[in-house]
């Protein structure tokens, strides 16, 4: 039975859709062979939505829906005429997105604002994330971090691929009510070949800036309740570490040991309330960071969350001002979060008691970090109603304590969709901070207790053809966020955009072009004309499921009182030559402040990063940075090479080895230096990882670490640490 559906703006959607039931068992391997499998739902995906616009589908997809009470099961028969041409490479999980995949959404609460998705690439690796519409725009947003325990399982066919995927219930939130249920759902398929081909069930309106209002509805589910889910995960970390302070003339120390154990307890109060535990938490972060590039830089760099703990529900503290980075908890003993939806009404709740207090120091052209030893308290508080669609109020609140030292946040933030094209949204907050006597002489803060505050305001105008943008982001010198990563106060920042889109026909040889233009300018909190540009932006995409684009700037920079030049010709592409070899380049030439010796200089800057899938099993990643400043009589001031590499092979869907070198090696003149520095700077690190994750929480990592450095001071590389490593943690769920 199907009956028309209207979505919350009053628009009719596809029709819904009666979800069956079943009381067989299904075996997930990738073979559709269950009888069940005849009574399923049956679902085709004949609508191509990207890069054509609701076209019919160039392959046949089928999608079958089922469920038995406890949990949902999705098979996807993919045809394909070209079945060698299928992208499909063994990968850890979340790591696929650019194979040939499949998948589900699902907006259980049917209130058009978020929902879970699920996709399986066609040997069966798992990737899942959360949609968030609520942020309005073309680019929606996701929290990828999001991590369900699951199943699936995929194999590639002489007629294409299958894949089969289990959802238990108990990982989905969803209202506790009698009956049928309604649910919002959308079915996709990522097919890339010469263009990456995006087919679905529901087709796209490229004027209405959501994804969520335009999905199709699932009815069925009578019997079926939330459960409240609990999960216990213990974990066991080990490391030997061997370090010095002055590498060539100290050696290393002999190696400390260091065990910890401990437990993280996620529990479903209600179907919209989830509450997690962690008493010692395991906060180690098992893999590298991706190496940056440090020279000639005024800002302090960012490095994004990466632990498990804080990046489950992350999108619930997320605002227009950067207020929450929860990277700033470095060191907890115990933690405790909150996350929930109950009707209209969102919110979370984050509690740490941290040993370590991570400090950020923002100016106008320029931040520092430090660290105290001390401990302190963190808090952070987020609540958000939602009205009219996926317009919200919403106040946020953080908190971090210590001795001689606190930082208090709060305010208030709102989003208004006005309709399918336009929408507001602002954000203002007021902060009190008192930092340690010593700690506010030696970087210059007051002395005494202060206040601050921010204001964020962005008018945002999206269409099929047309977009546009007025954002206004204002600070006084004494704010401060150090519960999140606010880098320049004392000003106002002034940005508008109007850009322009072209979708290329079925007979094109290019797909898209987008032309935007910006103008950005910042005024000091005095008045001072500060960095001020206009940039025009012209992309194109094509042959290779390529994009290429040219930025030319035009501005100012202002740096210790002087306006300096800031003209610069960007130019940036990425392509796919060949199944399995993604490449990108970025290359920016013109002018740059020389920071360290207060004169205009010139900068070439080049980057590039290749993703080489050798075969099914091995992968190179290689990022890599060159730069070069010269002065305006092209005097060399340094050459700057960082490398990045990570050779993995991939076991199975669960298991990896991965190997993963870091080189950074900074030249210097120091002839044009206005003080005295290294001419030579040059360090190596290297990492060898075992991976084996039976879902994400039931893991096990072992690795070795280490850093060399070579500076003028040292003949060669010296060692300056060597870490082993290993991590056991098991999920229980009683």
């Amino acid at each position: 039975m199907a009956v028309t559906y209207l979505c919350l703006t009053g628009q009719a959607v596809a029709n819904v859709a009666d979800l069956p039931r079943t009381d067989s068992d299904f075996s997930i391997d990738g073979v559709l062979d269950e009888v069940a499998w005849s009574s399923a739902l049956r679902v085709d995906l004949d609508v191509e939505t990207d890069p054509g616009e609701n076209l019919e589908a160039a392959v046949a997809t089928r999608a079958f829906l089922i469920e038995d009470g406890e949990n949902l099961y999705v098979a996807f028969e993919a045809d394909d005429p070209e079945p060698q041409a299928i992208r499909a490479y063994l990968r850890d999980r979340d790591t696929a997105w650019g194979d040939d995949y499949v998948g589900i959404l699902l907006d259980t609460f049917n209130d058009e604002r978020r929902a879970f998705e699920f996709y399986v690439n066609a040997l069966g690796v798992q990737m899942d994330k959360i949609h968030d519409d609520t942020t309005g725009g073309r680019q929606w947003e996701y929290d990828a971090s999001w991590d369900a325990i699951w199943d699936s399982a995929g194999q590639v066919t002489d007629d294409g691929y299958i894949v089969e995927i289990r959802i238990p219930l108990s990982q989905l939130r969803f209202p506790d009510a009698d009956g049928v249920k309604t649910w919002g759902f959308n079915l996709k398929r990522i097919y890339p070949r010469d263009r990456t081909y995006r087919f679905s069930n529901n087709s796209r309106d490229r004027d209405r800036s959501c994804l969520l209002c335009q999905i199709s509805k699932l009815r069925g589910l009578e019997a079926s309740r939330p459960s409240r889910d609990i999960e216990i995960v213990p974990t066991l970390t080990a490391s030997w570490n061997s370090t010095t302070e002055d590498p060539g003339f100290v050696p290393l120390d002999s190696a400390d040991a260091e065990v910890d154990a401990g437990v993280t307890m996620r529990w479903g109060i209600t179907p919209d309330l989830t509450a997690s535990f962690t008493v010692n938490p395991d906060y180690s972060q098992i893999e590298a960071d991706v190496a940056q590039l440090d020279v000639n830089t005024e800002f302090t760099l960012f490095f994004p969350e990466k632990r498990p703990f804080f990046l489950e529900g992350s999108n619930y503290f997320q605002t227009p001002i950067d207020a929450v980075f929860t990277r700033t908890i470095s060191s907890p003993d115990v933690g405790m979060k909150l996350t929930g939806k109950r009707g209209h009404s969102t919110f979370g709740v984050i509690a740490a008691q941290d040993e370590v207090t991570n400090l950020l120091f923002p100016d106008v052209y320029g931040s520092e970090t430090d660290y105290i030893e001390d401990s302190n308290t963190a808090f952070v508080g987020r609540y958000s109603y939602g009205f009219d669609g996926t317009s919200s109020l919403g106040a946020l609140v953080t908190v971090r304590e210590g001795s001689d030292y606190h930082n208090y946040v709060a305010g208030v933030d709102g989003r208004w969709k006005i309709n399918d094209q336009h929408s507001l949204e602002f954000q203002h907050l007021e902060s009190t901070t008192e930092y340690p006597l010593d700690l506010a002489i030696e970087y210059e803060q007051p002395l005494d207790e202060f206040d601050g505050h921010a204001t964020s305001f962005e008018y945002e105008y999206d269409s099929r053809a047309w977009s546009g943008e007025i954002r206004v982001e204002d600070s006084s010198a004494g704010f401060r966020s150090d519960s999140g990563f606010v880098q320049r106060v004392g000003g106002t920042q002034y940005a508008t955009r109007i850009g322009r889109t072209y979708y290329g026909g079925t007979d094109d040889w290019w797909t898209r072009i987008r032309i935007n233009l910006h103008h950005n300018w910042f005024d000091e909190e005095d008045g001072t004309l500060g960095t001020r540009d206009t940039r025009l932006r012209a992309g194109i995409g094509g042959p290779w499921q390529s994009w290429t684009q040219l930025h030319l700037v035009e501005g100012k920079e202002r740096h210790e009182g002087v306006l300096y030049d800031k003209n610069r010709v960007n130019l940036f592409t990425e392509f796919i030559p060949a199944a399995g070899l993604e490449l990108m380049f970025f290359v920016s030439i013109g002018d740059e402040v020389d920071y360290s010796n207060d004169r205009q200089g010139k900068i070439r800057w080049i980057e590039q990063t290749s993703n080489w899938n050798i075969s099914r099993n091995l992968l190179l990643r290689l990022q890599s940075t060159i730069s070069s400043l010269k002065t305006q009589d092209d005097e060399r001031v340094f050459d700057a090479a960082l490398v990045d590499s990570r050779l993995t092979w991939q076991f199975s869907v669960r298991s990896f080895l991965r190997l993963t070198v870091q080189y950074r090696d900074v030249e210097r003149n120091p002839d044009v230096y206005l003080e005295e520095v290294e001419e030579r700077e040059k360090s190596v690190g290297r990492q060898l990882l075992y991976s084996y994750k039976l879902n994400p929480q039931t893991v096990f990592f072992v690795g070795y670490s280490d850093r060399y450095l070579d500076n003028d001071n040292l003949d060669s590389l010296t060692a300056e640490d060597r870490t082993w490593f290993m991590k056991v943690g098991y999920a229980w769920t009683p």
